[in-house]
């Protein structure tokens, strides 16, 4: 599937750009295997925070748990954000979710209604009112000692694409299918996405984790009933209402006792 727009080269993106350093370093590839690791490779070599990593198609994308990322060419968003944050390595995790609020602020002032599922899933609702997974984020921090040297930030969002895998068409659904089938500019979309980000990564930066809470908790479906389950360990789970989360990124959930119980990693099934 071809963006009829055209593709989100640098000097698209570039000129829709109200940033001031967020994007402002951008490379856009045909292809490529991780746009993460890719940026990995450059935040090594030294590039600077805010660069931006886009492909058309990823051959290796990959999502939260070591999952394949379902990569198409020509339809949707897969990019990779540098970030090296001042925070210290304990108050990253939840960048996850201030990087979703960001996303979920963009697509509200794109007419959508997103709502944010934690830890790291963006979803819009189908027309049953069954919510379905548009975009994912994963992010991978690096770090010496009690120094964050660089964090790159994920983000895999389905634009334009219309068809899914099996083991995908059941959960997940794209903003033109969202939109009943018009196609949108995908360099349109990811402007948006960055201009949303970079004051809530400011105010990230003086506020610390409170503020991804404040952003995530303002797009999240909560609270709400939920099943949490551990991967790869099938006997843990933990029923209740997911009542929010806290500044370190934990999910607050309540089970039948009225105990709190807090979930730093996990599955949560609604």
């Amino acid at each position: 599937m071809t963006d009829p727009a055209g593709p989100p080269t640098a000097e698209r993106v570039l000129a829709a750009l109200a940033t001031r350093w967020l994007g402002r370093a951008y490379e856009w590839l045909p292809s490529c295997g991780s746009t993460n690791d890719l940026a990995g490779a450059r935040a090594r070599a030294g590039a600077p925070a805010g660069l931006v990593i886009a492909a058309d198609q990823q051959t290796a994308g990959r999502g939260r748990l070591g999952r394949s990322w379902h990569s198409p060419p020509g339809a949707n968003l897969y990019l990779s954000i540098l970030l090296r944050p001042e925070r210290p390595p304990a108050d990253i995790p939840p960048l996850t979710l201030l990087v979703g609020g960001a996303l979920a602020r963009a697509l509200a002032g794109l007419g959508f209604a997103p709502r944010l599922k934690w830890p790291n899933d963006v979803q819009l609702v189908d027309e049953t009112g069954r919510p379905r997974k548009v975009a994912g984020i994963l992010t991978e921090m690096s770090t010496a000692g009690d120094r964050t040297l660089q964090v790159v930030v994920g983000v895999g969002l389905n634009v334009n694409g219309v068809d899914f895998p099996p083991d995908l068409a059941e959960i997940a659904t794209s903003l033109r299918r969202s939109r009943g089938g018009a196609p949108l500019d995908r360099a349109a979309v990811l402007a948006a996405f960055l201009n949303a980000l970079e004051p809530m990564l400011l105010d990230f930066e003086r506020v610390g984790p409170g503020a991804a809470v404040a952003a995530f908790e303002t797009y999240a479906a909560l609270p709400a009933a939920c099943l949490v389950t551990a991967p790869g360990r099938p006997g843990e789970r933990l029923e209740g209402i997911a009542l929010g989360v806290d500044a370190d990124g934990a999910l607050r959930l309540r089970d039948e006792t009225g105990q709190i119980h807090r979930v730093l990693s996990g599955e949560i099934h609604t």
